[in-house]
């Protein structure tokens, strides 16, 4: 290891790796860069490894490159010293990393942790090239409270359950776990950009990709849309409990894409919502629930990296999907949103034209395809990993195994949800499925959640053409339980 200029400093010259921090604020590891750094550079890379498998327009390419422009400006705004600011590379990220460490002659490169399967073996790489260069590698945990062992049962063992999770999650909470990182003091060491990277965040031209609908969508991007999305929902936190399950109300946060980017700390969220609990709301308790599934979901992924490929039970692996042409139609149907089950389909409907799906329909959806369609929760979950916004490995793997039984903690694998049913208890007006669906909008509130029953005279004098301009049921959900019982019948024996 090189011997720094200034003993004062542990590191004359440490590189900041932003990945999944698109922020100043609260950042746990810029702070440590620039607390053990006498400068420090800050980086972005557009990961080609990643990029190159991406249509050429995403919503999240997008996000990003709006999140590093304002990223960008703080960094230059808190250094007040020219030429400062965010260094931005298209490349792959395990070949650039090391290169740009070496042309910068830093002694170490700082980085959030990030336990997802690709990401570790990417650092692993990048660990390597770098040590061969005497340089070090310092990850800090940042995106979650709890990680990888912290939370272990009595017995020394991780968590396969939520609940006794979340009581231990609770009880080893403490004002430390949420205590800021402030930047202000020690943002003078911000290293000035040298003259070949003195250029401005790439637009997504530059890198390839063409601009979305996100901003047609009104996502507020970066550090200031993130605070003033949870600006709004503190005024509605209290009531979450509430709210949370009716996708026509304006219940859910809207923060997970800035969760998955990190242009919102995790630990200012979880600060309000404990507070809000420890004063009485049952609506902020609820919230604060949610994001322990979170940590519990990043556990899971970090301790169980087989669950990126197969079931966290591994007798569910026995079980036999639907296969073939007609397994294709149907999975082609309900991506489209065209199952003939109007929450089903509006649900949909909603993914694929705004990359955003209300939580409660993430569960409807995918128990509809694992167990009225009978296909493999995979197909599902590769579908959201294409399309959500707030896509996020470890909470999408534990979603989809939640709803195919196969997971922790998961619903039984005999609770099938009835999408009917579902529709009617929390659309009961059917003002979402009119807003997605609007060829659907002349039904009255009873028949919108299942056209198929509504009398002829209904459907035209609605404008509805069953078969036409809005399908028939690819499934008969009666029937479609019955065969997911005997599917499911070789659990039993394993």
């Amino acid at each position: 290891m090189n011997i720094p200029h200034d003993m004062a400093y542990e590191f004359d010259t440490g590189l900041m790796w932003f990945r999944r921090d698109l922020r100043t604020n609260d950042n746990a590891t810029l702070h440590q860069a620039l607390r053990r750094c006498r400068q420090v550079h800050c980086v972005f890379v557009f990961d080609t490894t990643i990029l190159d498998a991406l249509p050429r327009v995403d919503r999240r390419v997008e996000f990003i490159r709006e999140s590093l422009s304002e990223l960008d400006s703080s960094l230059q705004s808190l250094s007040g010293q020219p030429h400062t600011g965010l260094i931005v590379r298209h490349a792959a990220a395990a070949d650039e990393l090391p290169r740009l460490a070496r042309q910068l002659q830093v002694q170490a490169v700082f980085a959030g942790r990030d336990d997802e399967p690709d990401a570790l073996a990417r650092d692993a790489q990048v660990e390597r090239e770098l040590q061969s260069a005497n340089i070090a590698l310092i990850t800090c945990k940042d995106h979650v409270i709890f990680e990888r062992r912290e939370i272990l049962t009595q017995s020394g063992t991780v968590y396969g359950v939520f609940t006794p999770y979340k009581h231990n999650w609770l009880s080893r909470l403490a004002p430390e776990h949420l205590a800021d990182h402030p930047i202000t003091g020690l943002a003078d060491r911000l290293a000035p950009r040298p003259a070949e990277f003195q250029t401005a965040v790439p637009s997504l031209a530059d890198i390839g990709f063409a601009p979305s609908n996100l901003a047609a969508l009104k996502i507020p991007t970066g550090m200031s849309g993130g605070a003033r999305l949870f600006e709004d929902f503190f005024e509605r936190m209290d009531r979450y409990d509430s709210t949370r399950d009716f996708p026509a109300l304006k219940g859910p946060s809207y923060l997970g894409v800035h969760l998955r980017f990190g242009t919102v700390s995790i630990r200012q969220l979880v600060a309000t919502a404990w507070q809000r609990q420890l004063a009485g709301s049952s609506g902020a308790a609820v919230w604060l629930s949610e994001l322990v599934w979170r940590d519990f979901y990043v556990s899971i992924l970090a301790n169980f990296p087989q669950v990126a490929r197969q079931a966290f039970k591994p007798e569910y692996d026995n079980i036999t999907w639907e296969s073939g042409p007609d397994a294709e139609a149907l999975f082609a149907a309900w991506c489209a949103g065209r199952t003939g089950y109007p929450l089903v389909d509006a649900a949909m409907a909603q993914i694929n034209q705004t990359g955003y799906m209300h939580n409660r329909l993430r569960m409807v959806v995918g128990s509809f395809l694992v167990k009225d369609l009978g296909l493999d929760w995979r197909w599902g979950e590769r579908y959201f990993a294409a399309h959500l916004n707030d896509f996020d490995q470890s909470a999408n793997n534990g979603g989809w195994q939640w709803v195919a039984s196969s997971g922790c903690d998961a619903q039984p694998y005999f609770r099938i949800f009835n999408p009917v049913s579902q529709s009617e208890k929390f659309d009961p007006q059917g003002k979402f499925i009119r807003r997605y669906l609007p060829q659907l909008a002349g039904l009255s509130d009873k028949s919108i959640h299942a056209p198929w029953l509504a009398k002829p005279l209904e459907l035209q004098a609605a404008g509805v053409t069953l078969g036409g301009n809005y399908p028939q049921p690819v499934v008969q959900h009666d029937a479609a339980r019955a065969k997911t019982l005997a599917r499911y019948a070789v659990v039993k024996k394993s």
